[in-house]
């Protein structure tokens, strides 16, 4: 269902997801790659939702405008800084208030989100991340020596992150953050997203060079995976 949040920057759309069963649900924030609010990104909140978390995922493109939001959001994840981050945090407070969150909250990202979702991890807001063909800035690693424990999923065949998995691996070693890192041989980026028919002509050109597409192994594997460490860190 479609929800409006108060965020600094004014009102944002999100799509709110409940469990069809229970009364009290851990929350999940849902956040987009850099094509912003689509149908997939419905389709992984409407998923943790059948799976018994209460998903809400926010349009960080609301100011209007794709590429411009787009841009936007990419200096201020490399700034570290930028509206964004207050409109994230807008949507992580609505999430925790909304009736029947039990208090306990994730995050899952794709792509950009995916950075954001790494990102986010050691900021103490949240008990554990999905990083889905998601990184992080060389400088900012140190801030996960307090992050919180990491899902973590890519694809050998993108080579835009050849480099990031094993680094990701031995940074949260060296913290001892507790982590589930796994590449799959055969997928791209993008392997979870199946509705690439809503994907734009750019988007596709620039996704060739990191084999973008949908891998139906890998996206079931990663969503098991997923599901198993929400579930040790989100209801127990």
């Amino acid at each position: 269902m479609g929800v409006t949040i108060d965020a600094p920057g004014g009102p944002m759309a999100a799509h709110l997801s409940r469990p069809d069963s229970g009364e009290q649900w851990p929350g999940v924030l849902v956040v987009h790659d850099a094509l912003g609010m689509t149908a997939d990104l419905r389709c992984q909140a409407d998923w943790l939702a059948e799976n018994g978390y209460l998903a809400l995922a926010p349009d960080l493109y609301h100011r209007g405008g794709r590429l411009r939001c787009m841009f936007s959001t990419l200096r201020a994840l490399a700034a570290g800084r930028g509206p964004v981050f207050d409109d994230l945090e807008a949507a992580r407070s609505r999430l925790v208030a909304q009736p029947g969150c039990s208090g306990r909250v994730g995050i899952i990202g794709f792509c950009m989100g995916g950075n954001i979702a790494l990102m986010l991890a050691g900021s103490g807001h949240y008990d554990v991340s999905s990083v889905n063909y998601g990184d992080i800035d060389e400088g900012r690693l140190p801030t996960l020596a307090d992050a919180c424990p990491i899902v973590a999923s890519y694809g050998a065949r993108d080579r835009s992150l050849r480099d990031t998995p094993a680094r990701l691996e031995r940074t949260l070693a060296e913290y001892d953050v507790e982590r589930d890192i796994e590449v799959y041989p055969t997928a791209g980026h993008g392997f979870l997203n199946d509705h690439r028919g809503e994907t734009p002509v750019w988007a596709l050109i620039a996704g060739w060079y990191a084999h973008t597409g949908y891998d139906e192994a890998a996206a079931a594997d990663a969503r098991m995976r997923i599901l198993a460490f929400f579930g040790q860190h989100l209801t127990t």
